[in-house]
């Protein structure tokens, strides 16, 4: 570990496994320099035990959600559905509106004529899906969050430039300031340091 590293004390009282986070304390933080340590360390730190983390880097890296314990989202079925209901939607509103509440015979054709329904239906069931990913996106990642407990630490400006971070929330039930700072040390990262509300 780097000289230039720290850990701040102010909230690692004792602590019963599984009870409250400490009042004020959001978790505790490593920073580390290159992706594969933060890799390796979301891997071993998930190896642990530790479910309540999160890391935080400058770019996408492959394999970190999975070393996360994160293989599963649900955007791929809400986005499914909001694209079915937009084709049942398209469809049903044409052939209730041409064929039962307005019915208009133009040159002999059918009033259930589906092939005519086709272009609308195709177009709100790309509308529907789209709105979806974009919205259940937006909540399931409790966007926009203008302010996070991470912004507290004045060495997290990097996340953005050059530097990466794994957090381990106070959370999590296996959660003993002492014993998480221990072990993230123990990671060899740049820099451990508390993280306060």
């Amino acid at each position: 570990m780097n000289q230039n590293a720290t850990f701040e004390n102010r909230a690692c009282g004792a602590r019963r496994r599984g009870s409250a986070a400490l009042p004020g304390a959001f978790g505790i933080m490593a920073m580390f320099e290159t992706h594969q340590e933060l890799v390796n360390a979301a891997q071993r730190a998930y190896a642990e035990g530790y479910r309540k983390m999160d890391a935080y880097s400058p770019f996408p890296i492959d394999g970190l959600a999975k070393a996360l314990g994160r293989g599963y989202t649900a955007v791929p079925f809400l986005v499914l559905f909001g694209g079915s209901i937009g084709c049942l939607g398209g469809y049903i509103m044409q052939w209730f509106a041409m064929g039962i509440d307005y019915p208009l015979n133009v040159g002999g054709r059918p009033l259930h004529s589906w092939p005519q329904f086709i272009p609308i239906t195709f177009e709100l069931t790309v509308l529907l899906a789209s709105l979806t990913a974009f919205v259940s996106v937006l909540v399931l990642n409790r966007f926009p969050q203008p302010y996070h407990p991470v912004f507290n630490v004045p060495e997290f400006s990097r996340a953005t430039r050059d530097r990466f971070f794994l957090c381990i929330e106070a959370r999590d039930p296996k959660f003993e300031p002492a014993k998480v700072a221990e072990f993230l040390e123990s990671l060899g990262p740049a820099a451990v340091t508390n993280v306060l509300e």
